[in-house]
């Protein structure tokens, strides 16, 4: 072998001065958190409320403004741009590029929050609108829409222009965010402590996401599994559950995106419409229909009171609807650089108009309907006093799906198979999440290659051990909430990098030599010359 090679072999696989700090911070920030978990949460809970209260209104023009930016990035000059060569084809049809992003923006968690986020709405309604009453049903179910619409996709896609034409344009080596600000920071900043620091922080809050996101996603399965087999819920079992979801979506990640994580969000798209379907047909499929179409118009109607509410002058404290909102948005803000890398790095051969507006509409049109299918069955069920949802989500609202689910005919059949749709769901997550880590850590050229097999199965197996120990002894309510605190500085990181990505357009004059048209093909694809 010569010594170059023996040198490329030798090459640690992990960029260990960004890898180890963000482990070693997630690891120190859990250990009194687990030791000290009443204490921590009601800490942390505290420092929350007391942003909620200072900065309810900067979050929520903080999704407008995202929502803008992107508009009109997709609608200006910029949108035009072609992430790569204007002249090669899109990696993905189009159907699988917006399953695969459907897949990773959504999850299993519109399939909690679709079913039963509405009862925490009627049961504590904005606008001093009676709890339970016809009016609090409504308001529900359309902010369950809500929270999965244009604001939130915007908040995850909206790094990704930058850091897809660092990879696919420029064709730098790292897709990190260091790199994606080196046009506003310059080199010194970037290449030195400045650039790790940036870099350090995305990665601690993805790591602490992931391991929020494996321990709290169970509980989506272990609770129908347990109802299925009539069995208590245990640590053991859902050690088994986890066990499963971590070989499927390591599997997943081992073999890539074109053989692991496109064939699983494809495949789960069809068999979460086949299981609409059932619900539809052996549920009351008119009623979900009439509820739907309602939900919608409510949604629409009240869109801007929804986007813009903030209690400011309630004499009764602040609604779930407030203080919810204000929670999603700094929650995805923390794993909106996640979605962006995952986004930039399976765009090669689209637009930036086609990237952002994919993500601002097949995630939120899916999201509706899975909200108006499965929203609809559980107000049907309360109304007709079938099932007391309200009463039994007031005290555990994980405990209310099963009891929906099993109200419907061959119960058994669509309780295994909303358990098969979320095992999927969260595997496509978690396998988008490792893949991206292993892309953003390693020291491959990104541009030209995957990130290692090895690195991605080490990057899972981190990711498991942290979450098992936290659902073991404790901690992970505590972490979820320093999840959502962490998205603060990611917002500021997420504003640069719009910024940084009209920069680098403005100075390649992307807009002109980047372009898919008859002149632009003819003269090649634009070369930068650093």
């Amino acid at each position: 072998m010569s010594n170059s090679g023996k040198e490329s072999a030798k090459r640690s696989l992990i960029e260990k001065r960004i890898f180890i700090p963000s482990l070693l911070i997630v690891i120190a920030i859990s250990i009194p958190f687990s030791m000290y978990e009443d204490e921590s949460l009601e800490l942390l809970n505290s420092i929350f409320d007391k942003i909620v209260n200072m900065f309810t209104w900067g979050y929520i023009w903080y999704g407008i403004i995202l929502v803008v930016a992107g508009l009109y990035l997709s609608f200006s000059q910029y949108g035009n741009v072609v992430l790569g060569d204007p002249n090669e084809k899109p990696r993905f049809t189009l159907f699988e590029y917006a399953s695969i992003l459907i897949a990773m923006g959504l999850g299993s968690t519109i399939m909690r929050t679709g079913m039963v986020q509405w009862a925490s709405v009627a049961t504590n309604p904005p606008f001093g609108v009676d709890p339970g009453s016809t009016e609090a049903l409504m308001w529900g179910n359309s902010y369950s829409m809500f929270m999965w619409s244009f604001q939130v996709f915007a908040i995850f896609v909206m790094a990704a222009p930058a850091m897809g034409y660092i990879l696919h344009v420029r064709n730098k080596p790292f897709m990190r965010i260091s790199e994606a600000c080196r046009v506003i920071f310059g080199d010194k900043f970037t290449d030195g402590l400045g650039g790790k620091l940036l870099d350090v922080i995305f990665l601690v809050s993805i790591l602490a996401g992931a391991a929020v996101t494996l321990g709290l996603g169970a509980p989506i399965v272990t609770y129908n599994l347990a109802e299925l087999l009539n069995i208590d819920i245990t640590f053991e079992l859902t050690l088994i559950v986890t066990i499963i979801w971590v070989f499927m979506f390591s599997f997943s990640a081992y073999l890539g995106i074109e053989r692991g994580i496109k064939r699983l969000s494809t495949f789960n798209m069809y068999l979460a419409g086949a299981f609409a379907l059932f619900i539809m047909i052996a549920g009351p499929g008119v009623f979900i229909l009439n509820y739907f179409t309602d939900s919608i118009g409510f949604l629409l109607s009240n869109y801007f009171a929804f986007s813009l509410h903030t209690d400011s002058i309630s004499q009764d404290g602040t609604t779930h609807i407030v203080s919810n909102t204000v929670f999603w948005f700094a929650y995805s803000a923390t794993w909106a650089m996640l979605h962006s890398v995952f986004a930039a790095k399976i765009s090669r051969g689209r637009t930036i108009r086609e990237m952002i507006l994919t993500y601002l509409l097949a995630p939120t049109a899916i999201s509706w309907v899975a909200t108006g299918v499965l929203g609809g069955l559980g107000v049907q069920r309360y109304i007709s006093g079938e099932v007391p949802v309200l009463d039994i989500a007031s005290d555990d609202s994980m405990a209310a799906i099963p009891a929906i689910l099993t109200s419907l005919p061959l119960s058994s059949i669509a309780v295994s198979v909303f358990i098969i749709v979320a095992i999927i769901f969260m595997t496509t997550t978690l396998d988008s999440t490792t893949y991206t880590i292993a892309s953003y850590t390693g020291t491959e050229n990104m541009s030209k290659a995957e990130p290692s097999k090895t690195l991605r199965i080490m990057v899972a197996a981190i990711i498991t051990v942290i979450a098992l120990i936290l659902m073991r002894i404790g901690g992970l309510a505590p972490l979820e909430v320093m999840s959502g605190l962490l998205g603060l500085p990611i917002i500021v990181i997420q504003i640069l990098t719009i910024y940084a990505a009209k920069k680098m357009m403005d100075e390649d004059k992307a807009w002109v030599y980047n372009v898919r048209n008859k002149r632009r093909s003819q003269q090649g694809p634009y070369k930068r010359v650093d």
